[in-house]
C-alpha cells in the first residue's frame, strides 16, 4: 500500500513511474537498504515483540542509533561532534525511561524489567537493530548518485516487498494474507498507517539522511515511544505517568542539541 501511494505521488510530480534514471550504484545500495532495513529489520523486530514483548524489544532497539553512527564512521568516515554524541545519549536516556515505565499486560505499572527473557527474542531484537541501522546507512550511500529521495524510497520498498513476497511464498501463507486484506476496517486503518509510515515516514527519513549523520536520523526516528504519548492520552484515554513525562522531556532536550551549531 505504501508503494502504491508513493507511485501515485511520483506520477503526479511528473517523475518516471519507475526510477529508471537511477544508476546501478543507487539500485544496489538502496535495494540492500530495503532488504536489510524494511524487510529483515522490521521482521526481526516484530518477531522479538512476540517473544519478549514490546518493552524489552524497544529497549534493545535503542542501540540502533549507536550502530548507525558507528557504521557511518566506518563506511563513510562521518564523525559525530561531541554535541551530537551528547544529544544522542540524552535522547536515548529519555527513550529508555519511557520504555521502562510502560504498563504490563494487566495495566499495572512495571517496577522492574525481568532478565529471564527468551534469548531468541533478545537475538531477534538485536538483529532488528542492526538491520534498521544498516538500512539507513546504506540509504545514504545509495542516495549519493540520486537526487530524488522519493525515488530512493521507491527502490527500497521494491526490495522490501520482494523480500516479503519470497518469504510468504516459501512459508505458504498467501491464504491468510489474502483473507486479511478482505477485512475492510483493518485494511483501511493499515492504509492510513502506510501513508504516514512507508510513504511519508521513510521518504522524509531519506531526505534527512541526505543532510545529516545517519546516527542522528536514527536517533530521532527512534522517538516512537515518546511521540505516541499524546495519542495514548487523547485517543486511548490512558493515564500517563510522571516517569513518562520526565522521559519525554529528557528526549526532547536531547534532540534539541542536534540543532545547535
Amino acid at each position: 500500500m505504501g508503494l502504491t501511494l508513493l507511485t501515485i505521488y511520483i506520477v503526479i510530480t511528473g517523475e518516471p513511474i519507475v526510477p529508471i534514471d537511477a544508476d546501478a550504484h543507487a539500485w544496489i545500495w538502496l535495494s540492500l537498504s530495503g532488504i536489510l532495513g524494511i524487510f529483515l529489520g522490521d521482521l526481526f523486530l516484530f518477531k522479538a515483540f512476540t517473544l519478549t514483548g514490546p518493552r524489552v524489544a524497544l529497549l534493545i532497539m535503542s542501540i540502533s542509533p549507536i550502530i548507525a553512527a558507528l557504521l557511518s564512521w566506518i563506511l563513510m568516515g562521518e564523525i559525530l561532534s561531541w554535541i551530537g554524541f551528547a544529544g544522542m545519549g540524552i535522547t536515548l536516556t529519555g527513550i529508555v525511561i519511557v520504555v521502562l515505565s510502560k504498563k504490563d499486560i494487566n495495566g499495572n505499572q512495571n517496577k522492574k524489567i525481568r532478565l529471564n527473557y527468551d534469548p531468541r527474542g533478545v537475538m531477534f531484537a538485536v538483529l532488528g537493530a542492526f538491520g534498521q541501522a544498516t538500512g539507513i546507512v546504506m540509504s545514504k550511500i545509495g542516495l549519493q548518485t540520486i537526487e530524488n529521495p522519493f525515488a530512493g524510497t521507491q527502490i527500497r520498498l521494491y526490495a522490501g516487498l520482494l523480500g516479503f513476497i519470497l518469504l510468504i511464498t516459501w512459508l505458504k501463507r498467501w491464504k491468510p494474507v489474502i483473507l486479511s486484506a478482505k477485512n475492510k476496517m483493518a485494511f483501511g486503518t493499515l492504509s492510513i498507517g502506510a501513508l504516514f509510515g512507508p510513504f511519508l515516514g521513510i521518504s522524509f527519513s531519506l531526505i534527512a539522511v541526505q543532510h545529516t549523520n545517519p546516527g542522528i536520523v536514527q536517533t530521532i526516528t527512534s522517538l516512537t515511544p515518546i511521540l505516541i504519548i499524546p495519542f495514548s492520552i487523547f485517543i486511548n484515554k490512558e493515564k500517563v505517568g510522571f516517569r513518562d513525562l520526565i522521559g519525554a522531556l529528557i528526549a526532547v532536550g536531547g534532540v534539541s542539541l542536534f540543532f545547535l551549531k
